[in-house]
């Protein structure tokens, strides 16, 4: 009923601001990791984190823009803890050395908003780390789209990934997102055995920003 703008079991719709749906939370003593928060869903996701109490990493490709995003932020939230980190999720360099960069800080990890399943696995282990000592359960949320019901028809092309014969913009977008589901449900299953107080989750992107669509079309 969602898709008609109807409140679902959650209690929310499709139109619900993250404010409306985070009313009443308090972050405070959290850590999260927001990937992608110079612009758009991550932007608005890191500035309620942080209007919330949580202390905000932001992993950003650009980190000029990413600057302007924190100094708005805090104009709008004078008390809010955030912080901008240089991330490029497409060198995989670039997130070993996030990774070890944020490691080393020896910050506690409640909240990784990424996707990215190198971010993810390099992680994984301060967020056990922070569950088994503050007792409160860590959570993973994968952003994904029903994109993912359409890939290249022969699913994910493991033997083609960087071939440009054949390829299609919009069918790799639906192997990306499919790849971040399948990542997703081994992690929860992986997770559950572990016993670890974590918890996963699976958005659907099903609202594209203008600066998205514009990046399928090429």
């Amino acid at each position: 009923m969602w898709l008609f703008g109807r409140k679902g079991a959650s209690g929310f719709s499709y139109s619900s601001t993250a404010e409306e749906v985070t009313q009443g939370i308090d972050g405070s003593g959290l850590t999260a990791i927001v990937t992608g928060a110079s612009s758009g869903i991550g932007t608005e996701t890191a500035r309620v984190l942080a209007l919330r109490g949580a202390h905000v990493i932001m992993g950003v490709r650009n980190m000029a823009a990413g600057k302007e995003v924190k100094e708005a932020i805090v104009k709008e939230i004078p008390a809010a803890k955030i912080d901008a980190m240089e991330l490029d999720l497409s060198s995989m360099a670039s997130v070993r050395k996030f990774a070890a960069v944020f490691s080393s800080s020896h910050l506690p990890l409640n909240l990784l908003i990424a996707g990215h399943f190198l971010l993810t696995s390099l992680l994984l282990d301060t967020m056990k780390k922070t569950s088994r000592k503050t007792k409160k359960e860590g959570r993973i949320v994968n952003v994904s789209s029903e994109a993912h019901r359409f890939p290249y028809r022969e699913g994910i092309r493991f033997d083609k990934i960087n071939d440009q014969a054949g390829y299609s913009s919009l069918a790799a977008y639906g192997q990306s997102k499919l790849a971040n589901v399948l990542h997703a449900n081994e992690l929860a299953r992986r997770l559950k055995v572990s016993v670890i107080l974590m918890n996963w989750n699976e958005i659907d992107d099903l609202v594209m920003d203008e600066e998205m669509v514009n990046g399928l079309f090429f």
